[in-house]
């Protein structure tokens, strides 16, 4: 096991197991940051024993983000909400990721991968648009040579988009066509670009990027060719 340590706020969601195990099985110790540890423990028999620790952390909090970070080697934030229930947009996705970078930036991480959404937009009409791309400028003020990834739609065994559709199926006679059937999407997999991301960006963008002061970003590639490979930084590509 390595020495290398990567704190991963909200490592106990759907897109976190799998960023939780994919970075078990390549050795990383992990500490998870999250508001109810105990929901989490799904996740220790993902690694060796000792591998995969918890601590209780609400993201808005400073001075706990901070504590979560310390030591860390790498940082990822994976949090994100769709619907405002005890916690605000501006609070988890604006707030909390400045935290969580000017937390980063003070523990001397060398890696922070930060997750937004592919309609990030200060100018959007929503909410959830806006905040999300007031986190990425927030990102980018703290920690320069960050990894922002902008995914569309998660797909996976334990995901709420396509998961939903098939239960409505198993019920109902007939199936709505979002966009009279013509909108379009771009899913991802889960454990084929956060985990790679934030091991390839210690020699890539955590370098070369930080040299030239750019962020790195990530967004799905609209080719439907299997021969596209993502390109992850304005500067330098990070390839699959």
């Amino acid at each position: 096991m390595s020495t290398n340590l990567v704190t991963i706020f909200g490592g106990s969601g759907f897109l976190g197991r799998h960023t939780v195990r994919a970075l078990a099985r390549a050795g990383w110790r992990i500490r998870v940051a999250t508001r109810n540890p105990g929901r989490g423990f799904f996740l220790r028999p993902l690694g060796t024993v000792g591998q995969i620790d918890f601590v209780k952390c609400d993201v808005a909090d400073a001075d706990s983000v901070a504590t979560a970070v310390k030591g860390s080697n790498a940082v990822i934030n994976l949090t994100g909400i769709l619907f405002q229930k005890g916690q605000t947009f501006e609070d988890v996705q604006a707030e909390g990721a400045a935290n969580i970078a000017r937390a980063a930036a003070d523990a001397g991480a060398t890696v922070l991968v930060h997750v937004s959404a592919i309609g990030a937009d200060a100018q959007s009409e929503s909410e959830y648009a806006t905040t999300k791309a007031q986190g990425e400028q927030a990102v980018r003020e703290s920690f320069p040579q960050a990894v922002i990834l902008r995914p569309s739609i998660i797909f996976g065994p334990e995901d709420g988009f396509f998961n939903k559709f098939a239960a409505m199926a198993r019920y109902l006679p007939v199936l709505p066509l979002v966009g009279g059937g013509h909108t379009r999407f771009q899913p991802v997999a889960p454990s084929s670009w956060v985990a790679p991301a934030s091991i390839r960006s210690r020699n890539c963008c955590s370098s070369s990027c930080a040299r030239r002061g750019a962020s790195a970003f990530w967004r799905p590639c609209p080719s439907a060719s299997r021969r596209c490979r993502p390109r992850s930084c304005r500067s330098c590509p990070i390839r699959s």
